[in-house]
């Protein structure tokens, strides 16, 4: 009976609901789309909700004699370009004044320091998400990230409407609302991991992995459509979003499949995987005998220690790589509509409503990149291969942007979207599948409880170098774009190398030859013969 219950405690409101009104329950594949669905839509929202600052950047310390100019109506209803010297009524009293403290001669540094506060709360708060994810009930837990998230994402915002002038306010709302959004990528992963085994799990999830790219750019869109308002709109409508979200999660977001009557494929039972494929819909059947044994609920599993999680094969190497990777991914995220306003192209400057609705274009390309990425790796059965390639390739596509990016709008789009492709697709890769494999590698024996914190030290590794990126991009934008660009070349060929020796057993065990004496061991261990779930006591 108790195992029963702790099973049942973790139903969310929203399903119980269904459940009356329909008379039966949901089958596992239906419980399984409305986990990717939910979990895509969450992160999303987040996403979303991390694009403003990037949006409003030109307008809070514009250029002396340049303004700010949104269109009326929005991309893609309205022009996708607008020159530069069109106004609108509403940026009369701010125009080329921008927003104390931005608008000094420090203005540039000054929103650096805000991206890299936010992102260094980030990253540290991923290490302790992680774990807590790994403890809490991952339905609360998102719930309660993503409303706190809204609520000083919004609160920023009202920094406008409250005629607030002073940077430790920016400060403190970007802080606190960094620490809150470190609650969302560990849970979405580990929900993940949770309901979906190791087959086409590269291409699942890089299909699902496209929530960033979509958040991106829908934050993008929304920030900008109402810009013409005030730019305190453009931080309280997205929060807004991110809030409505978090109700979301808590109504109907399923974190376990016992929570719903349904075994978790890595449960942390002595059963071997081989003898319960997680793809097998006819070995899932609420009722049967194998539910029995894993049907232990959320609450009844025992968390990996951080330490044990750092020492799983392949966690560091990776960790390290996404640190690089991530640092050019969030140059992009947190400066391509500034660069884009500051830069010509095809002989004339382009306003900030244009900037933020061209920078969705990368976006665009990292989706097609994460997609790719995972399908690839699945068919290699090699993710250090393919992540470092994506890196390599990465490197002539940035130097082809800066340097051809200007010729026209159209040569522009397309580098765009390539960089966008190369860029995006390692980072999805191996915050998604590689964490899910890591977070239930066999040397867990099965414990799927490894899967927040292994994502969190992955990801929160990745988010120091995601900090960095956009502070040093403050800085070395003054000295000249070229300096920037040299930055993100240099950490692109610096993520690739660190998997290096990854990549040399991954060749070496696909060619038959005998593994170095270096005992580096080919990740992941996951061919048809070795499942990468299986427990191998």
């Amino acid at each position: 009976m108790s195992h029963a219950f702790d099973a049942m405690r973790g139903t969310p409101p929203g399903i119980l609901l269904i459940r009356r009104i329909r008379g039966k329950d949901w089958s596992l594949t239906t419980y399984r789309y409305v986990v990717l669905l939910i979990t895509f839509i969450a992160y999303a929202c987040y996403h979303a909700s991390r694009k403003p600052s990037s949006i409003v950047k030109s307008v809070l310390d514009p250029e002396p004699d340049k303004a700010p100019a949104p269109e009326l109506i929005p991309w893609p209803v309205g022009k996708f370009f607008i020159k530069e010297d069109s106004y609108s009524e509403n940026f009369d009293r701010i125009k080329n004044k921008g927003w104390a403290p931005f608008n000094g001669t420090d203005g540039t540094s000054k929103l650096g320091e805000i991206d890299v506060a936010f992102l260094a709360c980030y990253s540290l708060g991923m290490y302790v998400a992680g774990h807590l994810g790994d403890t809490l009930d991952l339905r609360l837990f998102l719930t309660s990230g993503m409303i706190g998230s809204g609520i000083f994402v919004a609160l920023f915002g009202m920094g406008y409407f409250w005629n607030i002038h002073a940077f430790w306010f920016y400060l403190v709302m970007q802080m606190v609302a960094g620490l809150f959004q470190a609650t969302g990528w560990p849970s979405v992963v580990a929900v993940i991991g949770n309901w979906f085994g190791k087959r086409k799990r590269g291409l699942i999830m890089g299909i699902w992995n496209a929530h960033t790219s979509v958040g991106n750019i829908s934050g993008s869109l929304l920030a900008a459509s109402v810009l013409e308002y005030g730019w305190g709109w453009s931080f309280i409508v997205p929060g807004s979003f991110i809030a409505l979200g978090g109700i979301m999660v808590y109504l109907y977001l399923a974190a376990y499949p016992e929570d719903v009557g349904f075994p978790c494929p890595n449960g942390a039972t002595a059963v071997n995987v081989d003898t319960v494929p997680c793809d097998e819909e006819a070995q899932t059947h609420k009722g049967s005998v194998v539910e029995h044994k894993n049907n232990t609920g959320s609450g009844s599993r025992k968390s990996v220690g951080m330490l044990e999680a750092f020492l799983i094969p392949g966690v560091i190497p990776f960790a390290l790589c996404l640190f690089f990777s991530k640092l050019v991914a969030y140059t992009f995220l947190y400066w391509l509509p500034f660069y884009l306003s500051q830069t010509e192209i095809g002989g004339e400057r382009i306003s900030v409503k244009s900037a933020g609705n061209l920078s969705t274009l990368f976006d665009v390309g990292g989706i097609v990149g994460g997609i790719l990425a995972g399908y690839i790796s699945d068919k290699l059965n090699a993710r250090a291969i393919t992540a470092a390639s994506f890196m390599y390739a990465a490197i002539p596509s940035l130097l082809l942007y800066r340097f051809y990016g200007s010729v026209s709008k159209t040569v522009n789009i397309a580098l765009m979207m390539i960089a966008g492709l190369f860029v995006n697709g390692p980072y999805a890769l191996i915050t998604t599948a590689v964490s899910a494999d890591l977070g239930t590698h066999k040397s867990l024996r099965g414990d799927s409880r490894a899967l927040a914190t292994v994502t969190a030290i992955i990801d929160g590794t990745g988010s120091v170098g995601a900090a960095f990126g956009p502070l040093l991009t403050g800085f070395l934008s003054a000295i000249g774009w070229d300096a920037v660009f040299v930055m993100l070349v240099i950490a692109a060929l610096t993520a690739g190398l660190l998997l290096s020796r990854l990549v040399i057993a991954e060749i070496t065990e696909k060619t038959g030859k005998p593994v170095p004496s270096s005992g580096v061991q080919p990740f992941p261990e996951a061919s048809p013969s070795r499942p990468l779930l299986t427990d191998q006591r």
